[in-house]
Formats: structure tokens, C-alpha cells, sequence
């Protein structure tokens, strides 16, 4: 199984870049995990760039490693209540062109990591409505982690039950996902 990392945050140290590495820690032996990195440098979506033949490289490369996975695993951060808008960016960019979209079908989990109580609910929400719409089989259930800046120690989730919880909604990946 091949999986393909989304990750919202920016941010040198973030949490939710701990997170994805905790998650891809628990995926099967011999899976693999790519993670996409270049979210910054995607452009805002626009139809006017998504023109045959002129759709910026950075897209085309997102939507090949989209195509060629099995799986992702999104990552995003809360920002104002919602998620981060380099994941909102990212999925409109792999949603399109909408009748051969990379991202149609393709199975999906969301996780996010935060510094307040609430393990970014919100954002974790609207990551799958919008993962939903663009066309995407996601897995409903989340994950989120609050207090994210005491949750890890070297890499790990420091908390066993919310790393069982972490490592079940992974290995859900690759599983069918109910209706």
C-alpha cells in the first residue's frame, strides 16, 4: 500500500507534521508513505490556470502522487475555526478536472493536531466534507490530539490510549469504508 501524506501546517516543528509521523509509524509492514511537501508552493486554484497544457507543474505533480496512491492520510491544523487553507487548496487542486479527478475514490483519513482542548474538531469536520465533496472514500471517524504541544515525546503519542486510537483509524486504511 502506497500512501500519500497531505500536510496542512507550514510550520517548522509542527505538531501536526509529529502527528503525520506518528500515523505513518503505525502503517502496515511494507506499506510506504510519500508525503506531498510542496502545498506552499501551489498556487491558489483558479479554472483560468487549470487549462490543458498550462496547469502549473506543481499541480501535475500533485495530482500524479495523488493518482499513484492508494490511500492519504490529511493532516491539517485549525486555523480561525476550519482547516488550514494549504489542505483546502490542496484537495481543490487533486478534485480537478472534476470527471477524471486523481482524488476520486481514493480512500482518506483526517487528522489534526492542536494546542487548544478540542483537537481541531472543526477543521477535522471540514476536511471531510470537503474531501467528501471533491470525491474522495473517506473514512468518517478522526483523529484529533488537543494540547498537542505536550502530547508528544520523541515522536510519539505520550498518551497509550489516544495512540491505540491513532493506530485502529490507520490501519483502517485499505479496508472498505461504510456508508
Amino acid at each position: 500500500m502506497n500512501v500519500l501524506v497531505l500536510l496542512g501546517s507550514l510550520r517548522d516543528g509542527s505538531t501536526n507534521r509529529t502527528l503525520a509521523e506518528a500515523a505513518v509509524a503505525h502503517l502496515p509492514e511494507g506499506a510506504t508513505a510519500t508525503y506531498f511537501n510542496r502545498g506552499a508552493d501551489l498556487p491558489h486554484y483558479s479554472e483560468d490556470l487549470d487549462v490543458e497544457g498550462s496547469v502549473p507543474q506543481v499541480a501535475t505533480e500533485l495530482r500524479e502522487a495523488v493518482a499513484a496512491a492508494d490511500a492519504l492520510i490529511v493532516v491539517t491544523p485549525e486555523y480561525n475555526g476550519t482547516l488550514s487553507s494549504v489542505v483546502k487548496n490542496t484537495i481543490d487542486w487533486a478534485s480537478r478536472p472534476r470527471e477524471a479527478a486523481s482524488i476520486h475514490g481514493k480512500q482518506a483519513i483526517v487528522l489534526a493536531a492542536s494546542g487548544a482542548p478540542y483537537g481541531a474538531e472543526w477543521a477535522r469536520k471540514d476536511a471531510v466534507r470537503s474531501l467528501q465533496i471533491a470525491g474522495a472514500d473517506v473514512v468518517e471517524d478522526t483523529f484529533g490530539i488537543g494540547a498537542s504541544y505536550e502530547a508528544f515525546a520523541e515522536g510519539r503519542l505520550v498518551d497509550g490510549e489516544a495512540d491505540a486510537a491513532l493506530q485502529a483509524l490507520v490501519a483502517r486504511l485499505g479496508a472498505p469504508v461504510a456508508a
